[in-house]
């Protein structure tokens, strides 16, 4: 098998993503070596077919990826740079512009134009290398982080390596990267944890009326406090000129709130900065890409309702097939002791009238939209 990938590749931190990126690169027929802090985790990553344990006999790596965390990435790169003056190394970490700026305090002149920097931009709420996937970058944007003094066959390297893991491969400067991870993941972090912080207070007769919506807002809330506390720590000033943001608009907004207690004057234009809270996010979710790289992806979403028996699901989407419809995104929605959950099926918009139609035709209940 080829790969575009400098092969044997040396993993260093075998977690949620070092984990994946192992798997994934054996998949694709590169030499994975594995290398963790942590003896246990290692031989656990091995175990799950992440990579192999270097031997003494093997080739030198051709390419280090260092999975660390930002406050340590530095550190380990310049190790890297050292041990292996041939080898490309480059880090993973999610912020870039503070790992790049360690990693010029420490490296030799001579090391520092095989250093570069890369961010899969991919994760899971879950962490660890027994939450490591193979598929996890599937579809899904690597960015590379090249400094100016960088070599091309380190671009090269992680372009190839992208594409072997089917992943969309994106060139980005530290700090225009750290600034769109700011906006698209750091602080959306920040503002589940925020709204989930608010439910320790409800009794638990007020949280069983909770419904999707909130499982939807709050769902990457259940994340890594101690890594997360490393990102934020990290990327600071990106994060904090965002929320600056936000905060000028959340003092809009309960301005607007407090003036329409008791009898609000019209006049104020309260309900205006609130239609225009609520526009204003309809604007933005439109700008997030869908799932072909475009913002104006034109797919229509048909709820189903499924009994809540064994092989149900997995009917519907086997007769989705058959009716010859293309499932573009799938999201359940079943609550405890209902007798039918709600399958919210994304679709091409113009196959909509026909999957509603042969769905009815085959006994399914198709909700109103």
């Amino acid at each position: 098998m080829t790969t575009l990938v400098p092969s044997p590749v040396r993993v260093i931190g075998t977690g949620l993503i070092g984990g994946s990126l192992g798997m994934a690169l054996g998949r694709a027929g590169a030499a994975v070596q594995v290398e963790d802090v942590s003896p246990g985790t290692t031989a656990l990553a091995v175990e799950l077919g992440v990579g192999a344990l270097p031997a003494p006999e093997d080739p030198a790596p051709q390419l280090v990826l260092v999975a660390a965390p930002p406050d340590v990435a530095a550190q380990v790169i310049d190790r890297a740079l050292r041990t292996w003056p041939e080898a490309v190394v480059a880090d993973v970490a999610s912020v870039k512009t503070t790992v790049l700026e360690g990693v010029r305090a420490l490296a030799r002149a001579e090391d520092l134009p095989r250093y570069i920097g890369a961010h899969p931009m991919a994760g899971r709420e879950v962490s660890g290398v027994i939450a490591a996937r193979g598929d996890l970058f599937q579809g899904r944007p690597f960015v590379i982080v090249p400094h100016p003094g960088t070599v091309p066959e380190a671009v090269t390297a992680l372009k190839g390596l992208a594409t072997e893991i089917g992943s969309v491969p994106v060139t980005m400067d530290a700090s225009a990267h750290d600034t769109a991870v700011a906006h698209v993941s750091h602080v959306p972090q920040v503002m589940a944890s925020l709204v989930a912080g608010t439910l320790l207070e409800p009794t638990e007769a007020a949280l069983g009326l909770a419904g999707q919506g909130l499982r939807d807002t709050t769902r990457i809330a259940d994340s890594d406090p101690r890594l997360w506390v490393e990102i934020l720590g990290a990327n600071a000033a990106a994060v904090a000129d965002v929320l600056g943001d936000v905060r000028v608009r959340l003092d809009d907004i309960l301005a607007a709130l407090d003036s329409l207690r008791g009898s609000p004057d019209p006049s104020i234009g309260s309900r205006r900065a609130l239609a225009g809270l609520i526009a204003d996010g309809n604007r933005g979710v439109r700008r997030i890409p869908g799932k072909h790289g475009g913002g104006t992806d034109a797919f229509a979403t048909v709820t189903v309702l499924v009994p809540d028996r064994p092989g149900e699901l997995a009917r519907l989407l086997t007769e989705i097939g058959q009716i010859g419809v293309n499932l573009e995104d799938l999201r359940l929605e079943h609550e405890l002791g209902r007798a039918v959950g709600l399958a919210h099926v994304a679709i091409d918009a113009t196959r909509e009238d026909l999957l509603t139609r042969s769905l009815a035709e085959r006994g399914w209940t198709v909700a109103d939209a």
